[in-house]
């Protein structure tokens, strides 16, 4: 199992800073889903940020969340 998200951080640009649990940090490209079904409300920027962390992945209000899985492996790892 990979690492899960313990701490998100939404930046401006519709990316994701993400904080794992096996203490790596990463960052997340929204971009490419913002066309597409559910997460086009991810379009608004003021919403976009309304994302947190919960049960190991990120969601939003509206219950979009993007599978753990692919916000450790597609994600950009940080040095830490």
């Amino acid at each position: 199992m990979n690492p899960r998200i313990k701490q998100v951080i939404p930046r401006d640009d519709y990316k994701l800073l993400l904080f794992f649990t096996n203490g790596e940090k990463g960052v997340y490209d929204c971009l490419h889903l913002l066309d597409f079904g559910v997460f086009k409300e991810l379009q608004d920027k003021n919403y976009f940020k309304l994302a947190k962390a919960l049960h190991g992945t990120v969601v939003w209000p509206h219950e979009q969340d993007i599978c753990p899985d692919t916000l450790y492996l597609d994600s950009v790892k940080e040095n830490a």
